[in-house]
């Protein structure tokens, strides 16, 4: 294929390497300008009138910048030559040159976003495919470690299924209750958990609580307590799977368990009598022994997942392999995510990834989650994405990488490649002096709420209007034509408060207007 690739003079070297490494015929126009990002459709117009129409003949595509903001379609108009934009990043041009047969290409999307979208479409479709298959599915349910939850399959043939715990359930109002629930499977939860009050027979709560979710929600529900009556009358009400059958109660409970078929979680303790196992060795031998109590229904063991340094992580992922090696007849296996995540002091997003990675090393089946603190708020979406990406990984028999989804918020995935722009001006150290004036046309208090981003507009102390929004781009562009703001440097500060204000809204951090949205790492 003969293919022409339109830059600037910054960003040509690059470009030129690029087109050296491609099997295609490719040739390069440098415009005179240092920027790609400032051409126009217009101005390559006329730059291709100054090339030789044998040459133009000759070409079967385009590639413009990917960063020039204009839909590029009108050079195919005035050129015949089909012309589409390249990638945003030049050094990322090589890709696009090896995959341009098999892309579809866009005049309005660069071409690396085409690829992402085409990844990530082609690995959604790879999962929503096994999911829908119905006879692989009958055929996967037949084997002792896969079991239904409600119409859910689990186990370690198919992926990681997430459980969101509603903490203290029994607490909070139907409506608060419910609200909970709708954001957890919208966040991706197969699974929703009603969290039981410690310490606390909260059993009149139950019917009221189950019946609630399982009208509303399309996915199973579950109940997690220790206590008997509390479990009976969890079963009672036809609740889906119970969470959470050890020494101590499964003699009261199972009977009932095996009346309804009702697929049990089980812990290798003892709590009734304040037993917990202090060895890997005791751990294993302890579920081992309540599996062989609880034949009649389906299990899920939970090895119980510590902590860091509590007592040791290390030691409890060992008991879970153990585990797994030692049982004749497969079960699924529980992971408690949250145990860790909740317990340490760092972004959730790589610990979930990381942890998810280990769970489908050991071959667990459900992945537990609440989300109580700050640091691990969006925990169940960060989980059902990773669950996804290590389905994907162990179905392809590779690494997670390159799999068309990821769990990158922070970072990016590949480091930008520089283009130094070499300019002969005046150089001016910025100053931050400066005498505030107030704005006659009035101020505004920004805050993020339930999920999108409020302005109130303040007029002589006095509020006159709220206006919502999800981006900072709508929300100013309201204000601009409202004619909410008369100075130029009121207008900055608004744009760089409602822009934390949208970022705070995507991360899920507290956003505090006039304070920094990300602390530097602290010297110690």
């Amino acid at each position: 294929m003969n293919i022409l690739i339109i830059t600037g003079e910054l960003a040509s070297n690059l470009v030129k390497d690029a087109s050296l490494k491609s099997d295609h015929n490719v040739q390069v126009h440098v415009v005179k300008t240092p920027i790609a990002a400032f051409l126009t459709p217009k101005r390559i117009i006329a730059e291709l009138g100054t090339l030789p129409e044998k040459e133009l003949k000759t070409l079967d595509m385009i590639l413009t910048p990917g960063l020039i903001r204009k839909d590029v379609s009108p050079i195919t108009e005035k050129t015949g030559i089909p012309t589409y934009k390249g990638s945003t990043d030049a050094a990322d041009l090589d890709i696009v040159l090896e995959m341009v047969d098999k892309l579809d290409l866009s005049t309005k999307k660069s071409a690396d976003k085409l690829i992402e979208e085409e990844q990530r479409k082609r690995a959604l479709k790879y999962i929503a495919d096994f999911e829908n298959n119905q006879e692989n599915t009958k055929k996967l349910l037949q084997k002792p470690e896969n079991i239904l939850v409600g119409d859910l399959p689990v186990g370690e043939d198919f992926p990681m299924r997430v459980l969101a715990e509603i903490a203290n359930a029994p607490i909070l109002t139907p409506e608060e209750l419910l609200k909970r629930a709708q954001y957890f499977v919208k966040s991706g939860a197969n699974m929703v958990d009603i969290g039981m009050v410690a310490g606390e027979n909260m059993a009149s709560k139950i019917p009221d609580m189950v019946n609630l979710l399982q009208e509303n929600l399309d996915v199973p529900v579950s109940i997690d307590t220790l206590q008997s009556e509390e479990l009976l009358v969890a079963i009672d009400s036809g609740v889906d799977m119970v969470l959470s059958l050890d020494h101590g109660n499964c003699q009261k409970v199972l009977p009932d368990l095996k009346k309804k078929q009702i697929p049990a979680v089980i812990l290798p303790t003892d709590y009734k009598r304040g037993w917990v196992p202090e060895t890997t060795t005791e751990r294993v031998n302890s579920l081992m022994d309540l599996k062989e109590k609880c034949r009649g229904i389906n299990v899920i063991a939970d090895p119980i997942l510590d902590p860091v340094n509590s007592k040791s992580m290390v030691d409890s992922i060992i008991a879970c392999r153990n585990f797994k090696e030692s049982i004749t007849e497969g079960c699924p296996i529980f992971f408690g995510i949250g145990n860790v995540t909740e317990l340490l002091d760092v972004d959730s997003v790589g610990v979930n990834a990381l942890l998810a990675g280990i769970s489908m090393e050991m071959g667990a089946s459900i992945l537990f989650t609440p989300e109580e603190s700050g640091k691990t708020r969006g925990s169940v979406k960060e989980l059902a994405i990773s669950s996804k990406m290590m389905f994907l990984s162990k179905m392809r028999g590779s690494i997670p990488k390159d799999l068309g989804i990821n769990l990158l918020v922070f970072k990016d995935k590949r480091k930008g490649e520089p283009i130094p722009e070499l300019v002969d001006v005046p150089e001016i150290e910025a100053s931050s002096e400066y005498k505030f004036h107030q704005d006659p046309e009035g101020s505004f208090k920004i805050s993020v709420e339930e999920c999108r981003i409020r302005v109130v507009h303040y007029k002589k102390m006095q509020p006159t209007l709220a206006i919502y929004g999800q981006t900072a781009w709508e929300l100013y562009h309201e204000l601009i034509n409202r004619k909410l703001v008369s100075r130029i440097e009121h207008a900055a500060y608004l744009g760089q408060e409602l822009q934390k204000a949208e970022d705070a809204l995507k991360l899920g951090k507290n956003y505090v207007q006039d304070f920094p949205l990300f602390e530097e790492f602290m010297e110690y």
